[in-house]
This record gives structure tokens, sequence and C-alpha cells, in this order.
């Protein structure tokens, strides 16, 4: 029988993002998944408000952080895995091609000379079929690009987190239009998810409640995705998808905080270095997209 971990999740809905803690009830050890750094673009300012509430949930349910997880270098949110590596320890892993997404946005934003291409600002990186534990529960690692090259999907006992590879049934899937992504990719990773058991739990990254719908919704099953997927569900073929995907991603808007995101999140959440007079700075490249 395969294992099922306690997921707890923390959904921040000025960036529609949920951030997973995922804890082994036997061991009481634990991941956290996709967290978030508070951060106010008008102003500059940062806060922890957000990782603060994960920090009192692990305290109160007494367990031992072992992983700090990304899925992918987000363009939506800040990540806070370093101050919640300050706080409960645990390493902070993301999959091996975020070397690409480095070298791709490091020429972008014309980066400061020592900044490295080479992933070391995290403690592991992950290969695709790399393993791991959380507590005694056995986890796997799917590379699945797309969205971007650095995409992966952590399978954690009977429950998989899929970043922004997918969402809701009712919502559909991710765009593939940031640099790197690709739609056919995209399709052909979803069909690695969907040959997980039907009854696998997977968890979104973001929600952003589909037309019709009340409520914030995060969790569903392979099946579910499967049968009822809006864009990919119920053996859509990979041309009509590609089709799909391409044509409705050139109507969409860039992310509000795309370009604050990329830039710290691809130095695994940390702030990049002081300028000569103390302050930390976020480029804004104009006119690039």
């Amino acid at each position: 029988m395969t294992a099922k971990p306690i997921v707890k999740t923390f959904f921040d809905e000025p960036t529609f993002t949920a951030s997973h803690v995922v804890s082994d009830p036997a061991s009481k050890k634990a991941a956290i998944v996709d967290s978030v750094l508070d951060f106010d673009p008008a102003s500059g300012k940062t806060s922890t408000e957000s990782a603060d509430k994960i920090i009192a949930y692990v305290k109160a349910e007494g367990l031992t952080v072992e992983w700090i997880l990304e899925t992918h270098v987000h363009a939506d949110h800040l990540s806070g895995a370093p101050y919640l590596k300050e706080k409960l320890g645990g390493k902070i892993g993301i999959g091996s091609n975020i070397t690409v997404v480095q070298k791709t946005f490091g020429e972008v934003f014309n980066v400061e000379p020592e900044f490295r291409r080479d992933g070391s600002q995290f403690d592991v990186l992950f290969d695709d079929g790399a393993k791991f534990k959380v507590g005694t529960i056995d986890a796997t690692v799917m590379h699945t690009p797309g969205h971007t090259p650095a995409c992966i999907t952590f399978v954690i006992g009977d429950a998989g987190f899929v970043g922004d590879t997918m969402f809701m049934p009712d919502y559909g899937t991710a765009r593939c239009d940031f640099p790197g992504g690709d739609a056919a990719t995209l399709y052909k990773s979803i069909q690695k998810i969907f040959a997980l058991p039907g009854e696998t739990r997977l968890f979104m990254c973001h929600d952003y409640k589909a037309p019709g719908r009340e409520d914030y919704a995060w969790e569903t099953t392979v099946k579910e995705e499967r049968d009822w997927n809006v864009h990919v569900g119920r053996g859509v073929s990979e041309a009509d998808f590609v089709r799909m995907r391409t044509t409705r991603d050139k109507t969409l808007a860039m992310p509000r905080l795309i370009l604050p995101s990329v830039q710290i999140n691809m130095r695994a959440g940390e702030l990049p270095p002081p300028d000569s007079n103390g302050v930390r700075y976020l480029k804004l490249p104009l006119n690039m997209f």
C-alpha cells in the first residue's frame, strides 16, 4: 500500500498560490512545497506573513522540516525558501534544469558577473527519476517541462505536487509562452502524470476559481484530471492541445510579478546582492517582452 502523507495547504490569495506542508505521520518529518514571500511591488517591500503561518503550523504539529521544495522558478510569486530554511532548517531542492533557466534569465536581466548559473544556490538539484524520502515515505521526482524547462513534479507517497503544469480540472493547464516553454512538451509531461495510478492525489500550486465555482480548490486526483481536465482530459490529441494552448497563450497578459519573481527565484529565493550604497535593487527591462 502506498504511504499517505498528511498535506496541509496554505493559500495566498494575492498571488493565488497554494503552498503545501507534506508530513509523514510516523516520523513527524516534513517537506514544504512552493512557499511564498510576500511582496508589495508598489513599495518594493517584502514581508514574511505567509511564511510565518507555515512556521506556526510546523511548530504546533511538532514537525521537523527535511525539505523545502520548489517545483520550478515561479513567475507569479517570490519564494520564501531562504527564510523558512533559516527558521526551520531543511534542504532547498529544485530540478536540475534550473541551470537552463538561470542561463536564460541571467542574460535577460544582465545580472552581476558573480551570479552562478550552475544551480549552486540550491542545496539539491534533482534529476528526472531521482529518489528521496520524507521521513519514512518514499518520494520520486518527475521532470515535467513545458511551462518552463525546469518544471518537476514531486510524487511523495500517494500525493503528487505538480506546480504549474496543470490546474484543477475545470481550469485546465499552464501557459507555455515563457522563454523555454513549449506546448508539445507540456502535453507529453501531462501524459507522464496521467500514467500515475488514478487514485493518486494531485495538489496544484495555483487556483483562480474557474467560472461558476465559488471556492478556491487545489486538490484533485489523476483520474479526475484524466476524465475532466478542460484542456487535456478525455484523450485530447497532442495536435489539438498544442493548437488550443498556442492560441490561448497569445491572449494572456504577463503575470503581475514575473519580473521581480524570476530575478529572486532563480537565486533560490535570495535577494540580489546590495549595490554600492547598500541597497538591493531589482531590474525592470524596458521593451523586451
